[in-house]
């Protein structure tokens, strides 16, 4: 496989069914970085494994990172914020910077907000944002991170599937504006939002102006990682 003839950001990405050997597709959120992009697949991280943390992949991970480097990636992510689970074990397995889920902005935006305001975490499946994904600095900061998940949803639905099926823009933003509506309703002190699916950046703009709030995506932290070593 050939290397980046420039730095390039370095995408993980999921499982998506090409033959041996095929590069990764760049995932779609990338096309609003305005980086260059290399990605690599994460061999056998389907998503459902992937968001359930399945232990067996981290040599996968690892395995993919390498690839990554020596392709030329300066910094990496990935294009599941549930990857977060294999963030120490890519860390330190890479000499380059490693941001590998939005989840990590987490503890930034908790001290942007007032102390009596919260942070919502938005994921694609809630029931599978355990406690050892959250990164809370402060243990007595817990109470202010609220999650809400679109599981059930046509995205999750699609992306549980192998090969996993397209979804259009129109379907995401719909189940996000509503997950978003019911945090606020029950957490009016609401005062920002983490989005944890690489999923989601596709409507965060929209989003922003929506509800007026601040909303972080992988997006956000992809920018700022490959800024820092370019």
């Amino acid at each position: 496989m050939t290397s980046s003839s420039k730095p390039a950001l370095g995408i993980l990405a999921l499982e998506k069914g090409l033959p041996a050997g095929s590069p990764a597709a760049n995932p779609r959120f990338t096309e609003l970085l305005d980086l260059p992009v290399i990605s690599e697949t994460i061999e056998g991280g389907w998503s459902e494994l992937v968001v359930r943390g399945d232990p067996i992949l981290e040599p996968a991970f690892v395995a993919a990172a390498r690839k990554l480097v020596a392709r030329g990636a300066v910094a990496i992510s990935s294009n599941c914020g549930f990857s977060i689970r294999h963030q120490k074990a890519v860390a330190a397995a890479v000499d380059v910077p490693v941001a590998l889920s939005s989840l990590l902005l987490l503890p930034m935006m908790l001290s942007q907000v007032p102390r009596d305001g919260k942070v919502a975490v938005v994921t694609a499946d809630s029931s599978n944002l355990t406690e050892d994904t959250l990164v809370i600095g402060n243990p007595s900061d817990r109470s202010r991170v609220v999650i809400g998940g679109i599981e059930g949803g046509e995205l999750l639905r699609n992306e549980m599937v192998r090969p996993p099926v397209f979804t259009p823009v129109f379907s995401i933003q719909s189940d996000v504006e509503a997950c978003i509506s019911r945090l606020r309703a029950a957490h009016p002190a609401i005062k920002a939002i983490l989005f944890e699916c690489a999923g989601f950046p596709l409507v965060s703009r929209e989003l922003r102006k929506n509800t007026r709030l601040p909303i972080y995506d992988i997006a956000d932290l992809c920018r700022m990682v490959f800024a820092s070593v370019t």
